[in-house]
C-alpha cells in the first residue's frame, strides 16, 4: 500500500524511482563511468546505483524518490565506506535543503542527468579498492546472464 503513495509531483514512489535510477545510468555512462544497479555491498546493504570508471574509481548513487524515503531510510552512511565518491540522486521536486552538504547531489529524470554538487573524493584503501572491483566485475558478469539465470544465483 505505501508504494502507492504519490509524491508531491504526483507520481507513484516507485515510478520516481524507476525514473531517477534511470536517469542516473545514463548520466554515468555520460561520464564515463559503467554502471550497475542493485549492487550488494560487503556490509549486505544494497546500493542502488555504481559506477566503475577507467581508472577504477567507485561512485555510488542512492536514489530518494521523496522526503519521506529519506526520513525513513537513513542507511546512507553504511555506503560510504565503500565509494570514492557519493552521491544522492533525486527528482526536481525533490526538496534539496534536508540532504546532507557533505554528499554530492545529482537531480535525475528519466533521460538524464545533471550533477548540481560534487561529491567529495574519498579514495579507498587498495586492499578494499581491489575486493569491490573483483566484486563489481562478478555482479556485473552475473548480470549479463539471461535474467532466468541471473535470478537464481547469488554473487557473494
Amino acid at each position: 500500500m505505501q508504494n502507492n503513495i504519490r509524491t508531491t509531483s504526483g507520481h507513484t514512489r516507485p515510478d520516481v524511482t524507476v525514473d531517477v535510477t534511470r536517469g542516473v545510468v545514463r548520466h554515468f555512462i555520460d561520464l564515463g563511468l559503467s554502471p550497475v544497479t542493485e549492487f550488494t555491498l560487503p556490509n549486505g546493504r544494497r546500493a542502488d546505483v555504481v559506477g566503475l570508471d577507467a581508472k577504477g574509481l567507485i561512485t555510488a548513487a542512492e536514489v530518494k524518490s521523496c522526503q519521506a524515503d529519506f526520513d525513513a531510510d537513513q542507511k546512507w552512511h553504511d555506503y560510504m565506506p565503500f565509494c570514492d565518491r557519493f552521491y544522492f540522486a533525486v527528482a526536481e521536486s525533490f526538496p534539496t535543503a534536508v540532504l546532507p552538504e557533505e554528499t554530492g547531489l545529482i537531480i535525475a529524470d528519466s533521460f538524464g542527468a545533471a550533477t548540481v554538487r560534487p561529491a567529495q573524493d574519498k579514495p579507498l584503501a587498495p586492499a578494499r579498492r581491489k575486493a569491490l572491483t573483483l566484486r563489481f566485475a562478478r555482479h556485473a558478469a552475473m548480470r549479463a546472464l539471461t535474467p532466468a539465470i541471473s535470478a537464481t544465483v547469488r554473487v557473494v
